[in-house]
């Protein structure tokens, strides 16, 4: 499975999605994101954000979560505007 390119110019792979659903539940307790990284992508953390990162300029993820890829978006302008 391709962790950024995804399967063709036709869609997102099946880890993109599980990343973008990950990221569009809520949490109830610090550590919990974490823990769902690793037990349920098995994934790093640092590996997950990396392919998060580079979710939020692919226009298919866009088109797929586009709740979720504007929400983080906004985050990301707000904390570059910090610096």
């Amino acid at each position: 499975m391709d962790d950024v390119e995804g399967s063709g110019d036709r869609g997102l792979s099946g880890r993109q999605r599980a990343v973008l659903a990950l990221e569009g539940r809520g949490w109830p307790a610090p550590g919990a994101k974490e823990r769902a990284i690793r037990e349920e992508l098995g994934l790093a953390p640092v590996r997950y954000y990396q392919i998060l990162n580079a979710l939020l300029d692919d226009r298919r993820a866009l088109e797929h979560a586009p709740v979720t890829v504007n929400r983080l978006r906004r985050v990301r302008e707000a904390r570059r505007g910090e610096r």
